[in-house]
């Protein structure tokens, strides 16, 4: 199957097809209209492509490909805060269910936050569950057997949460990883494995999934850099099943270096078989989070403008 993915660009919902061809500036597969002054917190596209939701601060919008509206689920009570919460979905693997992440205790609603599954074809609550959590986000990152879905919440300066969630009929039910000081930053392909970055950007460590037990870490000085001056950029994932790209990042002190050319950002490439740190990856991303793998020996950037550009391993991915 093809990946699938969307992106906001000029006042569209642009989605966009990946195939085994598809190399260079990608073209959107369709667009839909909706306005410059919509505020989009997130975009998630079904599997077959047939429709997508759209998240924003007060709700869940689900349009079909030609931006019709199916349903929508609002977020109430409405949130009078502007800042500091972004609620976001995702859909199941077989594309059946809407999982979402309200930070309801940042918007105001709650004390604590609020995970709730969607029917994906009518937009009615299968089920839902209280996080005791309070975050200003939430990533998704469902396991491609559809057995449970992960979901990291970040609490900012407080760290970050990670909760796997699973339906037994009409109950959400959650496990809670053992840790508050690691964000998970990508699913490996076929979802055996998941690769978190410590929250105080020390260290990358590669979990069992879905257990959590680090079978790799590796810290900055691994990557041949000061960890006085050099930090893990929350940036990265599989380029395939036995390569991860983690980024570094840092600031010239320098005083003659202008103030936008002093931060600077490395990408490199980890051999998950050995545990060893092969090299320097040219990712030709424009910044440290201009990189996107995708799993399959390729990548995603943007280009000035935005627009998603697909780059493919030549090198040593298997």
């Amino acid at each position: 199957m093809n990946h699938l993915f969307a992106r906001f660009l000029d006042g569209r919902i642009r989605v966009y097809e990946i195939d085994a061809a598809a190399e260079g500036l990608l073209q959107p597969v369709s667009s839909v209209q909706v306005g410059t002054d919509l505020e989009i917190c997130g975009l998630a596209v079904a599997p077959l492509g047939d429709r997508l939701v759209c998240t924003t601060k007060h709700e869940v919008v689900c349009l079909d490909r030609d931006g019709v509206e199916l349903w929508r689920y609002t977020l109430l009570p409405r949130s009078t805060e502007k800042y500091g919460h972004m609620p976001s979905a995702a859909f199941s693997p077989d594309g059946t269910l809407v999982w979402v992440y309200r930070p309801d205790a940042m918007a105001g609603r709650g004390t604590t936050d609020t995970w709730v599954v969607l029917d994906a074809r009518s937009g009615e609550v299968r089920a839902q569950a209280d996080l005791k959590s309070c975050g200003h986000g939430g990533e998704h990152l469902p396991l491609p057997d559809g057995s449970r879905m992960l979901l990291d919440v970040g609490e900012g300066q407080d760290g970050s949460l990670v909760f796997a969630g699973f339906l037994t009929g009409t109950t959400l039910e959650l496990e809670q990883y053992p840790w508050d000081d690691r964000c998970v930053m990508a699913l490996a392909p076929g979802g055996r494995q998941f690769m978190s970055i410590d929250h105080g950007q020390q260290d990358v460590a590669f979990h069992e999934s879905p257990s959590g037990k680090v079978v790799l870490r590796l810290p900055v000085a691994a990557f041949g850099h000061d960890p006085e001056d050099a930090a893990f950029e929350w940036s990265g994932g599989y380029l395939d099943a036995g390569t991860a790209i983690v980024t570094i990042c840092g600031e010239l002190e320098e005083d003659d270096v202008p103030d936008d050319e002093r931060e600077w950002h490395v990408h490199y490439r980890v051999d998950l078989r050995t545990g060893g740190v092969v090299g320097r990856f040219d990712a030709h991303s424009r910044h440290s989070y201009d990189l996107e793998p995708l799993g399959d020996g390729s990548w995603l950037t943007t280009d000035p403008d935005g627009r998603p550009v697909r780059w493919i391993d030549r090198g040593e991915s298997s």
